[in-house]
C-alpha cells in the first residue's frame, strides 16, 4: 500500500473518530514512519507468526492492553472500537487489528497519545526516532532504516497537507 493510500484509507478515518486535537501533521508523520518501520505497510500479521498485528504491529499485551486500560486513552479507545463495530475489550480489539486498518491506525495514535511527552517536531529524525523507540519498544529496532522511513513519511505528509 502506498503512503497516500494509507493516509486516506486508514489514518484520516481513524483520526476522524478520535478527538480533533489528536490530528496533526506530526501525528500523521509519526504514524506513517512507524508503519513503515514496523511493516512497510505490507503485512498485517507479524512475520513468523509473531504476536504483533496490523500495519503498526501492535501486540495484545503491549500496545493494545495499554490503550484499553490507560486512563488517558481508555474512553477514546472505547469510542474508536465501538465506531468500528468491535467490542471494547483487549481480545476483540487485538483480533480485529489484522483486518481493520482504521482501528489499527487509531490504536497506534492512542499509543502515541498515551506518552506523557509531547510529540516531537516532525522534521527532527533523532527526536522522532526516540519517540518511536519509547512507544513501540521494538525487539529489533533497525535504526539504519529510520532516516529513509522518516524522509518518506515527512514527504507524504507535506504533500498531503
Amino acid at each position: 500500500m502506498n503512503l497516500p493510500e494509507v493516509i486516506s484509507s486508514a489514518i484520516v478515518p481513524a483520526l476522524t473518530i478520535l478527538p480533533m486535537p489528536m490530528d496533526s501533521p506530526t501525528a500523521r508523520m509519526l504514524l506513517l514512519a512507524t508503519g513503515l518501520q514496523e511493516s512497510e505497510f505490507k503485512v498485517r500479521r507479524q512475520y513468523g507468526d509473531g504476536p504483533a498485528r496490523g500495519f503498526w504491529q501492535c501486540e495484545k499485551g503491549g500496545g493494545v492492553k495499554g490503550v484499553v486500560t490507560n486512563k488517558v486513552t481508555a474512553a477514546h479507545c472505547r469510542n474508536l472500537s465501538l465506531a468500528r463495530n468491535v467490542p471494547f475489550n483487549i481480545d476483540a480489539i487485538y483480533g480485529a487489528l489484522e483486518h481493520d486498518d482504521v482501528l489499527a491506525a487509531g490504536v497506534a495514535r492512542l499509543i502515541l497519545f498515551a506518552d506523557p511527552r509531547p510529540l516531537p517536531p516532525m522534521d527532527d529524525p533523532a527526536l522522532t526516532w526516540a519517540c518511536y523507540l519509547r512507544n513501540w519498544r521494538p525487539g529489533k529496532p533497525r535504526p539504519e532504516d529510520w532516516p529513509e522511513n522518516h524522509r518518506s513519511a515527512l514527504a507524504a505528509v507535506r504533500k498531503d497537507v
